[in-house]
């Protein structure tokens, strides 16, 4: 590990410390409905501006980067998102919907940025090791944040905006004053063609055939949060049973993802992804087989185990598809696919749950087992050649 970059380490810092202080994911909708006094419906449409500007910075923002410089859009956006976090206790509701789309929009575009920066600070091939360290800070920061974040609710919700705010604030000021100019980008290799993103990935063949892989383990993945505890509940377990489920998963990764991350590094990238997603999917069914205590952990932790083979390799293994002049998208694009279960998850797992509840677990369990297949069959196509430009036929002596 000591041969990380600095620039590395010092974006993990920050993302830990974001991550510890970030409020106003997990507590918007209850602020809305609380201390605004909004109805239901109009807090759930504020919220979902959060989720859509959310999902539009993931898929957009990375252009910003790679046109003007992945530290400038960084600083730029998190001067935003840390305004606009600040000012959300005094916005008027009139502009609440705009304000979290905006915010979702700039945290996003921001995480892009710093994800493309993470990427390029290493060659590609081994960016497993940064993108590990990455994530197991924003994992520990999310350890500290909600709890915190609960204290301070119950005290005054103003406090979360503001304080989510100045953190938000102060990582930007250090990191810019310990990043002071923007890192110099690998040369693209002798002879490679500038080429958009839609023109790079269409021409990948297997990138094209992961990323819907990427979509639907998402969607299975993220019944965590939407249908895994509707489920324990309608079964009678209390609430301390999923969150005990929760801590396991997070002190795993927490523990495991580093270490195993670097012990299968020199592997082929597709077959860990596909790996995991089995895992994945293996989980799944054991969720199927009752919701005693033992078996929900158990369950939880076959799922974490495919989590930690395949959300670190999937990452790095999609940058080191990217162009050097495209990583900022290549970033925003697995972003987009790797976080679109906050937006289908719930709405998917809720029908088939509501129409067939015993159905839920063996669907989870079969899609996932099928991206596997789908990730392992992604590692064994090449890219389709680029056309070569007929050359002029030589003049005659």
């Amino acid at each position: 590990m000591r041969d990380i970059p600095r620039v590395v380490w010092i974006l993990a810092v920050g993302r830990f410390v974001n991550a510890a202080g970030s409020f106003v994911f997990t507590f918007l909708f209850l602020y809305l409905t609380g201390p605004r006094h909004l109805p239901l419906e109009q807090a759930g449409l504020i919220s979902g501006a959060l989720g859509v500007g959310l999902l539009a910075g993931n898929f957009t923002g990375g252009w910003f980067g790679d046109r003007f410089g992945h530290r400038r859009i960084m600083l730029l956006a998190s001067t935003v998102a840390g305004t606009v976090t600040l000012l959300m206790p005094w916005t008027p509701v009139a502009l609440l919907a705009v304000s979290t789309a905006l915010l979702g929009y700039s945290g996003a575009t921001a995480g892009t940025s710093q994800g493309a920066l993470t990427a390029l600070a290493v060659p590609p091939g081994d960016r497993r090791r940064a993108v590990a360290v990455s994530r197991a800070a924003f994992n520990a920061g999310c350890v500290i944040g909600p709890p915190v974040g609960a204290l301070l609710a119950v005290e005054h919700f103003t406090a979360l905006f503001v304080i989510d705010g100045l953190v938000i604030l102060a990582v930007r000021a250090v990191t810019a004053a310990l990043l002071r100019a923007e890192p110099e980008r690998r040369p693209a290799p002798a002879g490679a063609a500038s080429t958009g993103l839609w023109r790079g990935v269409l021409a990948d063949r297997g990138l094209l055939m992961l990323l819907p892989a990427i979509v639907v383990v998402d969607v299975v993945y993220r019944q965590l949060y939407s249908t895994l505890p509707v489920y324990l509940r309608d079964n009678g377990q209390q609430l301390t049973v999923y969150a005990t489920v929760l801590a396991v998963g997070s002190g795993l990764i927490l523990l495991l993802e580093i270490p195993v991350t670097m012990l299968l590094r020199r592997l082929p990238a597709t077959a860990i992804i596909a790996a995991g997603y089995a895992l994945v999917g293996v989980g799944m069914a054991v969720f199927g087989l009752g919701s005693a205590a033992a078996v929900v952990i158990a369950a939880m932790v076959v799922l974490t185990a495919g989590e930690i083979l395949y959300k670190t390799t999937a990452t790095a293994h999609v940058l080191d598809r990217a162009p050097t002049e495209l990583t900022g998208r290549y970033q925003g694009l697995y972003t987009g696919a790797a976080t679109s279960g906050t937006m289908l998850a719930a709405p998917l797992g809720a029908l088939l749950y509501g129409v067939a509840p015993g159905a839920l677990w063996p669907v989870c369990a079969l899609l996932a087992l099928g991206a596997g297949l789908v990730a392992w069959r992604s590692g064994r196509v090449t890219p389709q050649a680029e056309p070569v430009a007929p050359q002029p036929a030589p003049a005659s002596a």
